[in-house]
């Protein structure tokens, strides 16, 4: 089993490393006066890391090394099954998505209106009240989802718990599929949010520990664009059958969301454990399985396992509990870790424009439009997340969010005729797509601990989902008053809520890209500033 390291980084190892790809030593001291601070060379930054204790040897060195040097492409044709099956794995964004963009339209469709609705002066409709139960009951419990997969995942896997979630969230299509009640339709949205919350965490940690650093960037934030393909196929599903006359109206969208389901089932029989969390439960034969799994044959598989299982050593003395629980997330230095993971995830809601897109009628035609033009924003960003800094992106999309937020506020002062320029709309979904939008997504699934990367995706995505239920329930109360003294003001208030997230992001958010998860360990549990992360370490001075 075992494969031995081929030709591939000949040419990388013959090439001079710039400053900031000299040698880590993958390693952290408990002190402060530990590997970050030293300001040697390679040789004298191993010698340092040896005396205060380090956990990785030469051959991690060169491990880390050797996949900091190696460029986007070469990372693709090394770890090209890494990257599919994280792709596969997203798919689970897809169903998200398509199940919330089908919930959205069913309202506007004439068929459904008359099987479920009740008959009014203006023809059959939905009460607000169950509309408002339906969407909120359904982020409700994917919080609740998103918290209940973290044990899951650290008990059984995160294979057999993403089968898991793909079978029973199939069977509850199925059941969505025939009911026509009310009450009924409810129950099935709040047991799917249920399975709906776990599939963004399991994307995340899957993506983020079976890649290696050079490809987190744009593998995670593929995530978000799944997300945007799902929106776009359940805006043109709905579009397509809205017209019909009878229940098939509504009842495709569900039909082929069900088949999706079962096309994603059959392939989870091939789908790879995290090495990661098998060499946490020290089942080390099927890890390097894994790993040879996930990369190609010139990759050495055996000096990955070592790597990671140092890391998870190190990580282990540096636990402030005996064991990974949610409580472990806001003790000690994962403190700092998990209020970045949920800074980042609320400051994508606080500075979204929903409030733009509740001020109109979107419609099918414009749902589509707003999904096509996130797309390309999206792919925008999986360039940006393979060259630039993640700090980078969010801070400076940040900027420019606030700009368009304050300036669309103010036309829609002064131009009472129109909620909002359609640009400026569409302006701000691809700048949001190609931002912080993606940005946010990598950061979350970077910023914890190997052993609290579950529980720590969790919090943040169970915190976003309960965010989402205040505006959800707030911005109605304000977009319906038709006071044109209150409509520029909602651009105001939402440009001033991202202008604060952006000050938030400056002094907390740090850059990601580039370190390995050993180094970034060291790098939180030496107190190092926010703004330092990016420096190579041999400039970096730990905090006191």
């Amino acid at each position: 089993m075992t494969r031995t390291n081929g030709s591939q980084y000949s040419n990388i190892s013959e090439m001079e490393a710039p400053p900031r790809d000299r040698p880590f030593g993958a390693a952290w001291s408990t002190s402060s006066d530990s590997l970050l601070s030293s300001t040697g060379s390679g040789d004298a930054l191993l010698q340092s890391s040896s005396s205060s204790r380090s956990r990785i040897n030469d051959e991690d060195v060169r491990v880390c090394q050797r996949e900091r040097e190696a460029n986007f492409s070469q990372a693709c044709k090394l770890y090209p099954a890494a990257i599919a099956w994280s792709t596969f794995m997203s798919l689970g964004a897809v169903i998200v998505s398509f199940h919330s963009e089908i919930l959205e339209h069913l309202y506007s469709m004439p068929t459904f209106r008359q099987d479920f609705g009740f008959s009014s002066e203006d023809g059959y409709i939905i009460s607000p009240a169950w509309e408002t139960r339906l969407s909120i009951g359904s982020w409700v419990t994917q919080a609740a989802g998103a918290l209940m997969v973290a044990y899951s995942m650290d008990k059984f896997g995160r294979k057999r718990t993403f089968g898991a979630c793909v079978a029973l969230f199939s069977a509850v299509v199925g059941i969505q599929f025939f009911c026509r009640s009310l009450k009924v339709l409810l129950g099935v949205v709040l047991l799917g949010g249920l399975i709906l919350g776990c599939y963004p965490v399991l994307a995340l940690a899957y993506a983020s520990e079976v890649c290696p650093p050079v490809l987190r960037g744009a593998v995670t934030g593929s995530i978000n664009l799944c997300f945007v393909i799902g929106q776009l196929l359940g805006s043109c599903v709905c579009a397509a059958t809205a017209g019909l006359t009878e229940h098939w109206a509504y009842s495709i969208p569900i039909a082929v969301l069900w088949i999706c389901c079962l096309a994603i089932a059959i392939g989870v029989f091939w789908l790879p454990e995290s090495p990661w969390w098998l060499a946490q439960e020290e089942r080390t034969e099927e890890a390097h399985t894994a790993l040879c799994q996930l990369s190609s044959e010139r990759v050495d598989s055996d000096q990955q396992l070592e790597h990671i299982s140092k890391t998870i050593e190190g990580e282990r003395e540096l636990q402030t509990c005996a064991e990974s629980t949610f409580w472990a997330c806001f003790q000690g230095v994962n403190l700092r870790r998990t209020e970045i993971s949920i800074g980042v995830y609320c400051t994508r809601m606080l500075s979204d424009a929903r409030w733009i897109r509740a001020g109109g009628n979107a419609g099918f035609g414009r749902g589509i439009r707003f999904s096509a033009i996130g797309f390309l924003g999206t792919a925008l960003s999986l360039w940006l997340m393979a060259n630039v800094g993640r700090r980078t992106i969010h801070n400076r999309g940040l900027i420019c969010l606030t700009i368009l937020h304050l300036t669309t506020g103010t036309l829609c002062y002064f131009f009472k005729d129109t909620w909002a320029p359609p640009s400026f709309i569409f302006a701000w979904d691809f700048l949001f797509n190609a931002s912080s939008g993606t940005a946010g997504l990598t950061i979350v699934s970077e910023a914890s601990a190997m052993h609290l990367r579950s529980k720590s995706i969790a919090i943040a995505t169970a915190t976003q989902h309960g965010l989402s239920c205040v505006l959800a329930l707030a911005l109605p109360y304000v977009i319906k008053t038709g006071q044109d003294t209150v409509r520029g003001v909602h651009g105001l208030v939402f440009g001033g809520l991202t202008a604060t997230c952006l000050v938030w992001g400056y002094f907390k958010v740090p850059e990601f890209k580039g370190w390995d998860y050993n180094q970034l360990n060291g790098f939180f549990s030496n107190g190092v500033p926010t703004r330092k992360f990016g420096v190579y370490p041999s400039t970096v001075e730990a905090a006191p």
